[in-house]
């Protein structure tokens, strides 16, 4: 398997960004880590070896990077207000700096799949909400889509709103980003009802879609699913081989 590990110092975030690159062809998956991990973690994991046989096969080329849970949404210490900064400061690195890198790699501007569990299938579902013209689709895995259930501070401002999508989904009536969602064909949001799961919030964020006619698929899976690996690499191996 084709993999090439990369990094650059984000200006966007003034700090050191790794990503690693996974395969030499196929459609753009791009995976967000699960809560305070890094840009290895579906390596460590054995997503990525679940995988290999569309990876080596030229059917997905698969993209990780690192978050910054630890200085936002997952430390306690800093307040909300900075927590909202820095997602910002998160998305501007995503679109001006992940995406170009992503599309020189696949030599074009192909859609790009998001992807990711627990918070990293929030972060999946906001990059894709908030800039449907970048993102074609995404896999979001066992998350919750309202952010104020990580930060448990009692603040809200402009930039917690624009980035829960519980929030901003709902209010949108925009005429470009609207209709670019209701054009998407991949928009799969999957949870499990074993130990740990909260198939609800997959429900809710599922329910808002509807009501705002954007198509998707609420996919949950039984009991013995819990909250953990093996679940998230049974979903995604799934998926990237009978949906793609």
């Amino acid at each position: 398997m084709n993999r090439h590990l990369d990094g650059w110092h984000s200006p966007s975030l003034d700090r050191h960004m790794e990503i690693v690159t996974y395969g030499h062809y196929g459609f753009p998956l791009l995976l967000f880590p699960t809560a305070a991990a890094d840009y290895l973690e579906y390596e460590r994991f054995l997503v990525i070896d679940v995988l290999a046989d569309a990876i080596n096969g030229g059917k997905v080329k698969v993209f990780s990077i690192n978050s910054i849970n630890r200085e936002a949404w997952l430390n306690p210490q800093v307040p909300a207000r900075y927590m909202g900064i820095r997602q910002q400061q998160y998305n501007a690195y995503i679109c001006h700096e992940v995406v170009p890198y992503i599309w020189h790699s696949c030599q074009g501007q192909i859609g790009i799949i998001t992807s990711g569990a627990s918070l990293g299938a929030f972060h999946a579902a906001n990059q894709l909400f908030r800039r449907p013209d970048l993102f074609a689709g995404m896999i979001a895995m066992s998350g919750s889509y309202d952010i104020r259930g990580y930060y448990k501070q009692d603040y809200y401002d402009e930039n917690v709103y624009f980035n829960n999508p519980v929030d901003y989904l709902p209010a949108l009536n925009d005429d470009h980003y609207l209709p670019l969602l209701r054009q998407k064909q991949h928009i799969h949001i999957v949870t499990g009802q074993g130990s740990y799961e909260n198939p609800d919030a997959s429900q809710r964020l599922a329910g808002i879609l509807a009501a705002k006619g954007i198509p998707h698929e609420l996919d949950i899976w039984g009991y013995d699913m819990p909250h953990d690996w093996p679940t998230w690499r049974d979903m995604l191996k799934y998926y990237v081989e009978a949906k793609f």
